[in-house]
């Protein structure tokens, strides 16, 4: 059987530019190991698989080889190809996810993505993040998945070069570094997860679900232009809304095809 794949480029206005995913819309969802060897097969950051529920959507993200329960580029480009290709002229789409619902609205640069904000707790700075990154940050904060460390000049952030072998080591599965931005943007940022396989990636809406509120506190404002300064570069709007936080970003697409698969059996079989 055949099943329809394309492939954008999400968080930026530039072909070769943002954050690769695949999306891939679907009757139903094939089983879990499937959806580990289409993913795999496409070898891109993400890949979203898209099965419609009556005027929804469910929504699965597999990332680095694994099923991942928050994408935020992923959502950019599953809610691209539902209002350009699926139904053109829709104007807001629900995503069923293992995060919860996710609304997504057309808006002035692109699409807006409706996301829960990530709550992070100040830390102490631990030896390891500091060797592991070459340089020491001013400030840490901490989750149970993801370091955020803060540093006063942009051009720490940008010029980074940190050690992937000893960040793959730390306890926490990625880390996050940041700086306030100069000329047109708010923040800059990068995001790094080695130990899951993305050494560094492009273009990352769930790190700014942490970024935003942060930032949001300290320079006074609910409205925020991020870039993450990647070799690709990505960058979107953050609005912070109490409890959400909405990711406007723009999507360009790649290519668009058709996967050849010898067999599906749906998950409930």
């Amino acid at each position: 059987m055949r099943t329809a794949i394309l492939h954008l480029d999400a968080f930026t206005a530039r072909r070769f530019g943002g954050n690769p995913a695949a999306v891939m819309p679907m009757e139903a969802f094939p089983a879990d190991s499937t959806l580990r060897d289409l993913a795999a097969e496409n070898n891109l950051p993400a890949t979203a698989f898209l099965v419609r529920q009556g005027a929804d959507y469910r929504l699965r993200w597999y990332v680095g080889g694994k099923e991942s329960q928050l994408c935020g580029h992923g959502t950019l480009a599953a809610a691209a190809v539902v209002m350009e290709r699926l139904e053109p002229g829709r104007a807001e789409v629900t995503f069923h996810t293992a995060a919860g619902p996710l609304s997504v609205r057309r808006a002035a640069a692109g699409y807006a993505i409706d996301f829960p904000v990530i709550r992070m707790a100040p830390t102490g700075t631990p030896v390891a993040l500091v060797e592991a990154l070459g340089v020491t940050p001013t400030e840490v904060l901490e989750d149970a998945e993801r370091y955020l460390a803060v540093f006063d000049e942009e051009a720490l952030v940008r010029q980074m070069r940190p050690d992937m072998v000893a960040l793959a080591r730390l306890d926490r599965r990625a880390v996050i570094v940041t700086a306030r931005g100069t000329g047109r943007y708010d923040i800059v940022s990068r995001f790094f997860c080695p130990a899951h396989g993305i050494p560094e990636d492009q273009a990352t809406g769930s790190a700014h679900c942490a970024l935003a509120p942060w930032w949001s506190e300290r320079l006074g404002r609910t409205t925020l232009h991020a870039f993450q300064a990647s070799s690709r570069g990505g960058e979107m709007l953050c609005r912070v809304q109490g409890p959400r936080v909405e990711l406007e970003g723009r999507c360009v697409l790649y290519l668009e095809g058709q996967v050849e698969i010898e067999s599906m059996r749906s998950e409930a079989e």
